[in-house]
């Protein structure tokens, strides 16, 4: 019996740091890739950020880039028009990832 929890904790290790693991932001810090972006902005802005009719607008645009930090921050915690309010959705550290991939976005 003991022998047989071994393997099952095991795999309950493996899925928990598998679980914790697909919720980080991607290693090549691009927005698109962001699974908490995919997760909860890609509906309304789209797969590639470049907006979506009768969705959320293009991130990639003069307004989104001239933008500042504490502004995106503001919108994406607060909501802003249709844009719902992500405080309580996403952490603090989620929302600032969110935020420098924007601004990275427009560097471009």
């Amino acid at each position: 019996m003991k022998t047989a929890l071994l393997p099952l904790s095991l795999v309950a290790l493996l899925s928990c740091f598998t679980i914790a693991y697909a919720q980080k932001a991607p290693v090549d810090g691009s927005l698109t890739a962001n699974p908490v972006y995919g997760k909860n902005c890609a509906k309304c802005h789209g797969k590639t950020a470049e907006g979506r009719t009768f969705g959320g607008p293009s991130l990639a645009n003069a307004k989104t880039a001239a933008a500042s930090t504490d502004d995106l921050r503001g919108i994406i915690t607060n909501g802003k028009g249709h844009m719902p309010k992500f405080t309580g959705k996403l952490t603090a550290e989620e929302i600032d990832t969110l935020v420098q991939q924007i601004q990275a976005l427009n560097k471009k």
